[in-house]
């Protein structure tokens, strides 16, 4: 099964639950939703993120493309399931409100999806996974292994020990030639105007 169904049907079944559950209980307590609202919003934004996180975290493949198609099938299926759920459970709607479901409330959950999803993306991606060792995927258990020791540093007087190539037509302590510049000029070769 492709990777955006699971997500797309996972979350849209919890929104589709979400979105039932605050409209019962906007029945028993119609001015008190504050607080349910705000919890009902961050449990949702927060399965996105941390989902998407860790499909970045482990490396799917083509993550990206799976979390964009999974928010706009969440956005339709969550908006049919939070009718089929409000007639049920709460006061028996009917398909008259199956259009506003599908449009604004589709609209709204997409992007409920979409854009945790992409910042649990991009953060799962910068999160540093430890490479496992070759031992570690025979099932063993890697030592620890010592580092190589750091090579010994050359001293000052070894170096003048150690002989330099010559270059041909000099000793070894004669400096070479000073030539001129061929762009400098000395004054008395300047042309006058």
């Amino acid at each position: 099964m492709s990777a955006w169904v699971i997500r797309g049907l996972g979350m849209a079944v919890l929104h589709g639950v979400a979105l039932t559950l605050l409209a019962k209980y906007a029945v028993y307590h119609p001015t008190d939703q504050t607080l349910v609202v705000s919890v009902a919003l961050a449990v949702l934004v927060g399965a996105a993120a941390l989902w998407s996180a860790l499909d970045a975290w482990r490396g799917l493949p083509d993550r990206g493309r799976a979390w964009f198609i999974a928010a706009l099938v969440t956005g339709v299926v969550s908006g049919i399931l939070y009718v089929i759920g409000r007639a049920v459970f709460v006061d028996q709607t009917g398909v008259s409100e199956l259009g506003g479901a599908l449009t604004g409330g589709a609209a709204f959950s997409a992007l409920l999806v979409l854009i945790p999803a992409g910042l649990g993306l991009f953060v799962g991606g910068r999160i540093g996974r430890s490479q496992p060792s070759e031992s570690e995927d025979d099932g063993e258990v890697a030592s620890p292994s010592p580092s190589p020791a750091p090579r010994p540093r050359r001293r000052a007087a070894d170096e003048e020990l150690s002989p330099r190539p010559r270059r041909r037509g000099r000793t070894p302590n004669e400096e070479p030639p000073r030539r001129p510049s061929p762009r400098i000029r000395p004054r008395s070769e300047e042309p006058r105007a």
